[in-house]
């Protein structure tokens, strides 16, 4: 099933979403619906379907929710831990070991305050000249960190920040808008196996595409399964958070963010997220 969030009178409301229309579920956000199936035990699809509205509107979808927490994780594909690790100059460094070891890096973005939908502005920070996305699987979680669906995500980063010093991390990751997600959630069991998935991202600026590239999500090093698992240890996240599973597509520093820019990520499965860039 499709999921996601429309305006409908003039309120946001969950709806399950079949191309461009959607069949609106009346008094619920999609953190509403998410948290009432599981605090009944019903299959979010299943209490979606019972509640939703019979007839359909055309309708563009928001931000598919309001997340109450948004974690990422770093150097889950071997060309993000060899940038990084170039970035700063070493030679099978601290990236490649945290790469290779067993514990993922996992750092906290931030939530729903830092978190844009389609077509809403990215942000590129004012003291950044090498701001990037960062096209990304995303889990939805529920309860005890079960997958309820996925989504795509743009971890909108600044790059150089993080390269003058990896303490300055935090400030490289998360301000305002620098989390895109959408267009919409599939639930898992629309989805038999989402490594199979094929994830494509361009940059364009002025009608031209400065930037173009593709990824495997089979290319993860990591199950998604134990990026949740060292995320719950001792940090009982809530239902409604999302985690970012980490890029393997690399922007360099040619074609940085810069502002009016379009970035398009796009799965064939999931959708398209398309967002213009701004300073904030």
């Amino acid at each position: 099933m499709h999921l996601g969030q429309i305006k409908w009178n003039g309120v946001t409301t969950a709806a399950i979403f079949n191309g461009t229309a959607a069949r609106p579920i009346p008094d619920y956000t999609l953190l509403d619906l998410i948290g009432r199936a599981e605090k009944e035990g019903e299959s979010l699809p299943d209490l979606a379907a019972r509640l939703a509205t019979r007839q359909s509107v055309l309708a563009e979808p928001l931000i598919p929710l309001q997340p109450r927490e948004v974690w990422g994780c770093g150097c889950t594909y071997e060309t993000s831990a060899s940038f990084r690790d170039a970035e700063h100059g070493t030679r099978e460094g601290f990236y490649a070991h945290v790469y290779r070891n067993a514990r993922p890096e996992i750092f906290f973005k931030g939530t729903a305050r830092v978190c844009v939908g389609p077509g809403q502005a990215i942000g590129i920070r004012g003291d950044s000249k090498f701001t990037a996305p960062e096209p990304e699987l995303a889990l939805i979680l529920g309860a005890k960190g079960r997958i309820l669906g996925y989504t795509l995500a743009n971890d909108v980063s600044a790059w150089d920040i993080e390269r003058e010093n990896p303490l300055y991390l935090p400030q490289s990751k998360t301000y305002t808008a620098c989390c895109a997600l959408g267009p919409v959630i599939v639930t898992v069991d629309e989805i038999a196996d989402a490594r199979t998935l094929d994830m494509t991202c361009t940059i364009r600026r002025g009608g031209a595409e400065i930037f173009s590239g593709a990824t495997s999500i089979s290319r993860l090093g990591r199950t998604f399964e134990t990026l949740v698992e060292y995320l719950l240890r001792s940090n009982p996240v809530p239902a409604g958070s999302v985690v970012l599973t980490g890029t393997g597509i690399i922007v360099k520093e040619d074609a940085a963010l810069a502002p009016g820019d379009i970035v398009t990520i796009r799965i064939p499965e999931i959708g398209e997220l398309s967002n213009p860039c701004a300073i904030v």
